[in-house]
């Protein structure tokens, strides 16, 4: 009776006394797993058949497999360059500038709004981030119509400034910019700084902006993909197809390969080349961001 106690009481090997044994997960990690395989599947599918199909002729894309690659790919690319003299570059063109700067503009403005909500206490703060909030909620198409009545009656319809402007102010990147200025730049050291006598613009842009590096990188980030997959706003404010970004110009190209199917080559091959330089900015941006994850408190 005593030995069968004492073999009940013993503990696993290699397990403490008075702990219990870990249940087999082997099983329970295998769930998430399969759940991420499945959503890397769905969200890759796509794009590998943009890649496939763009290497495909007119005739290759609706007489061979799906998944099956063809032989066009180089004639494709100089039939996109060759079309309207080249307008896709254009577009290209276009869609670097409003995202470009649309993302810079958006995150200085950003960067200041955010260290301003969360380092000074002033009257109505709180109110004023609440409605930046209620914007964060808001979709954009609420706002379309708005903005292009407001446009118009400044008459910067059909201009780069229609499409600039309304990207200025982003609700989401003033919120992201406070939260990470509130986490990342301590009291003690704005109050430091004015000791020392500088003033709060040589605080921010010396002392709190390298500390809020990182923020900044994904608020640029996030902008400058938001604008450039946009299609709305430009759909709404141009008319002049040479101001297009890729997104509308792809669309119309679109449109006109119902009535002439040899554009559908074009429009795959200019969606593949479109993505090219997100997944670059991309990549770019994530080796910075992951240094100055590690360095941006204490540069100086």
């Amino acid at each position: 009776m005593s030995s069968l106690a004492l073999r009940k009481a013993a503990p696993a090997a290699g397990t403490a006394p008075g702990t219990a044994q870990a249940p087999p997960t082997g099983r329970i990690a295998l769930v998430p797993t399969l759940t991420l395989l499945l959503g890397a599947l769905y969200c890759l599918l796509p794009v590998a058949w943009v890649v496939i199909a763009a290497t495909k002729s007119g005739r290759e894309l609706f007489s061979t497999f799906t998944f099956l690659p063809g032989t066009g790919f180089t004639q494709n690319i100089k039939d996109l360059s060759a079309y309207r003299d080249g307008i896709y570059w254009k577009w290209m063109g276009n869609s670097a500038l409003y995202a470009g700067l649309g993302a810079l503009l958006s995150t200085a403005v950003s960067a200041v709004s955010g260290y301003a909500l969360a380092v000074y206490r002033f009257r109505g703060r709180e109110t004023i981030f609440n409605v930046l909030m209620a914007g964060v909620l808001m979709p954009p198409v609420i706002l379309a119509i708005p903005q292009y009545l407001l446009l118009a009656k400044a008459d910067l319809t059909d201009s780069y400034a229609s499409v600039l402007l309304p990207l200025v102010l982003s609700p989401y990147g003033v919120y992201l910019a406070r939260i990470y200025a509130a986490a990342a730049v301590p009291d003690d050291v704005v109050e430091a700084g004015r000791m020392d006598g500088a003033g709060e613009w040589r605080i921010f842009t010396r002392v709190a902006l390298p500390m809020m590096v990182p923020g900044l990188v994904t608020v640029f980030l996030f902008q400058f993909v938001a604008v450039w997959n946009n299609f709305l706003l430009p759909y709404i404010m141009l008319s002049d197809d040479e101001k297009f970004p890729i997104t509308l110009g792809l669309f119309t190209l679109l449109e006109q390969g119902s009535n002439t199917p040899a554009l559908y080559t074009l429009v795959i091959t200019g969606a593949l080349l479109a993505i090219v330089p997100l997944v670059a900015l991309f990549l770019v941006i994530q080796r910075f961001w992951s240094l100055d994850l590690l360095s941006g408190a204490v540069k100086s």
